[in-house]
């Protein structure tokens, strides 16, 4: 891997220069450099490196790995499961993936520690430049923005982590993608939209002897030491490698998650699950970690003269799921043929398709799930669809289609036409009113 100083030396301008080697970042490189552009990762850590996730890949996630012709290697460091298993208030039910005309009918589980890796040495193998352990500490020459959009850069000024050296990595166009915090994103002018949802997620690993089981599993009720219900979800997602991820998440669409201690959280429902997984202080591999994820494109604005953001810079996490890793690649790749569009005309306009083909990829289905994670936010609400739709399988198999963006238009049975009527009406009305009619609208953080 070449040095910051031997970059900064050779290179006086990259075609696109990207802040982070993450799921989306890595995915951008990997599209650019393999159609002959000259691009510029810039991560800050070193690979391999551990990343706070649930480390489960879904079929949508799956796609992308083939795609980008890395399936072979995910697979040598990963687990493959067949579908969810769900529990909820007294029900459970084991649900295969769809079968697709385009994804695949499994997912992977592989820790962020073996996957991110892969991909960014996937696109250095097609020509990328990586700088690991390397920090992007400043934007270059930037421009103020201009209504709705983000400020321009020149490119970026980065920061050596073990020498302390600095050099000005330039750019004719800068992507960021450096996460849900997004140290350069916030520079560039980037809000999140208070009043969409939020989320707060914790994991950690164990030890069990149920580590390559077929199923991820999701627990829809969680209970405090008196088994009231309290508000999270959780998971356990078997790893194949001996452990399994075991973590929770919060959803902050109410007021109740405000008094939430997620640590507490996961102690209940690690206490919920122990004896079913032999989950104890002996198979615990240390204290869990977390933190929050912006949903449902909360992020904005998304372009600017010559920049853009991608994956959780943007917020596009699924607030049906919480899947965070599709939409990172799927963004990073929307936002890489939008650049190469604007590189092989000369027109920066051109990177206003990569707004226009977000919205037509997720708009509708985000301000959907962003309704439903208000609706179902409330406990008695979920109570009573979870406790009687675990109990009717071809609804819920359509559902899970739905959840995880699987949808197909060649079978549309009744979740599926409700989605798409809800789409309708989502389109008719405003967002404000479209909260209304679902009668619950949403409480600020």
């Amino acid at each position: 891997m070449p040095t910051l100083q031997e970059v900064a030396a050779r290179s006086a301008e990259f075609d696109v220069v990207i802040v982070g080697a993450g799921p989306s970042g890595s995915a951008c490189a990997y599209w650019l450099a393999q159609a002959g552009w000259s691009v510029c990762l810039i991560e800050k850590k070193t690979f391999p490196r551990e990343k706070t996730c649930g480390d489960g890949l879904t079929p949508r996630s799956v796609h992308q790995i083939i795609e980008m012709g890395l399936e072979p290697e995910v697979a040598k460091h990963a687990h493959k499961y067949q579908g969810l298993r769900s529990f909820g208030f007294g029900a459970s039910l084991e649900m295969r993936w769809p079968e697709h005309p385009i994804f695949p009918n499994y997912g992977y589980t592989i820790t962020r520690f073996n996957l991110d890796g892969l991909v960014a040495e996937r696109a250095v193998h097609h020509g990328a430049t990586l700088l690991a352990g390397v920090e992007a500490v400043d934007l270059l020459d930037a421009v103020p923005p201009t209504t709705g959009a983000l400020s321009g850069a020149a490119g970026v000024i980065v920061k050596d982590k073990d020498t302390g050296t600095t050099a000005e990595i330039r750019g004719r166009y800068l992507v960021v993608g450096d996460g849900q915090n997004s140290r350069m994103g916030r520079a560039l002018g980037t809000t999140r939209n208070r009043e969409w949802p939020m989320g707060m997620a914790l994991r950690g690993y164990y030890t069990s002897d149920r580590h390559d089981e077929p199923w991820i599993d999701s627990h829809l009720d969680i209970r405090d030491t008196k088994g009231d219900v309290v508000p999270g979800y959780g998971w356990i997602f078997p790893l194949g490698d001996g452990r399994v991820n075991v973590g929770v998440g919060l959803l902050s669409t109410g007021g109740a998650w405000k008094g939430v201690n997620t640590t507490k959280l996961q102690e209940y429902f690690v206490a919920q699950t122990a004896e079913a997984w032999g989950l104890n202080d002996e198979t615990c591999e240390g204290p869990p970690t977390g933190g929050r994820l912006p949903m449902g494109l909360a992020v904005g604005p998304r372009v600017g003269p010559n920049t853009l953001t991608i994956g959780d810079a943007t917020g596009t996490v699924n607030p049906f799921n919480g899947e965070g890793i599709a939409y990172g690649y799927e963004s990073g790749r929307l936002a890489a043929g939008a650049l190469g569009e604007a590189l092989a005309s000369g027109d920066s306009s051109a990177l206003n398709l990569y707004d226009e083909r977000m919205e037509a990829a997720y708009g509708d289905y985000y301000k959907l799930a962003r309704a439903f994670v208000r609706l179902i936010s409330e406990p008695k609400i979920l109570s009573v669809c979870v406790g009687a739709g675990l109990r009717i399988k071809p609804l819920m198999n359509e559902l899970l289609a739905v959840m995880a963006n699987l949808m197909s238009n060649d079978n549309r049975g009744p979740a599926e036409v409700g989605y798409r009527a809800m789409v309708r009406l989502a389109h008719a009305v405003p967002e404000e009113a479209f909260n209304l009619l679902l009668g619950n609208p949403l409480s600020p953080e």
